[in-house]
């Protein structure tokens, strides 16, 4: 890992503990030919489709809100499809966002890519995302390049989409060296949890040909519109959707 992050350093340790675990409980080659045979649906593709995609993310909770709400995961999926989101992110951290592994059994309701959202920092957690999801969230800044580089390589060998998540200057460096065709600039500081959409601006020139998921902060139609126009492929909305579901329509409708 990098420097420290606070609340991130400490979500990624709680993270590594689970992956012992899974390591200790599973039989990694069967996990792997699992993964390998799970029919992926295309994440990616979905993100260039023409005008602004939305990305829909379902989570009961986070570190800096607080519970937000309680969720029938299929349910609201079904219902984020029906009102325009191209993808769909999923939260399956236990603790601090509620979630479970077992929330990705909503991508059975919908015919959306679903992203697994999670703190990955153990190739078993890969493997398992494999089993349930069409990509999976790999922050930068728990990795050096050659790590970031092999998760990479594992995603897309399992026909996962890996979506790099970045927040600096030296994470895009870091992300563009590992191969990452699609970047998500995360416009929270998550060290002390400041949201500012000029990190999608300040960073968007920087990530060459990869599709741009801009993260965070996205609370009505014209914060979209301002991340579309500084290149953004698509937004990533979280909080403010869970909070108000026909967020979502309105946003869909940004072209």
């Amino acid at each position: 890992m990098s420097e420290q992050l606070g609340v991130l350093d400490r979500l990624a340790a709680a993270a590594l503990e689970r992956a012992e675990e899974l390591r200790k409980t599973t039989n990694l080659d069967a996990l792997y030919q699992e993964a390998l045979l799970f029919e992926k649906r295309d994440f990616a593709g979905a993100l260039k489709a023409p005008g602004l995609s939305i990305i829909a993310e379902i989570k009961r909770a986070s570190p800096s809100a607080g519970f937000i709400g309680e969720a029938d995961p299929a349910d609201l999926a079904a219902r984020y499809q029906k009102e325009g989101a191209a993808c769909l992110s999923i939260l399956t951290e236990p603790e601090h966002f509620k979630g479970c592994l077992e929330d990705l059994d909503a991508r059975e309701r919908v015919t959306l890519p679903v992203l697994r959202k999670d703190f990955t920092v153990d190739e078993v957690q890969v493997l398992e995302a494999g089993t349930r999801a069409d990509a999976v969230l790999l922050i930068a800044a728990l990795f050096e390049v050659g790590p970031l580089a092999r998760y990479v390589s594992l995603s897309v060998e399992l026909g996962l989409t890996p979506l790099v998540e970045v927040h600096d200057e030296r994470e895009v460096d870091l992300a563009l060296e590992s191969g990452a065709r699609v970047i998500g600039v995360n416009n929270r500081d998550l060290r002390d949890f400041t949201v500012d959409l000029a990190t999608t601006e300040r960073l968007a020139g920087k990530l060459g040909a990869a599709i741009l998921v801009a993260e965070s902060g996205v609370k009505g139609p014209e914060d979209a519109r301002r991340l579309r126009d500084a290149g953004a492929d698509a937004v990533l909305v979280g909080e403010a959707a869970m909070r108000d579901p026909a967020l979502i329509p309105k946003l869909s409708a940004v072209v």
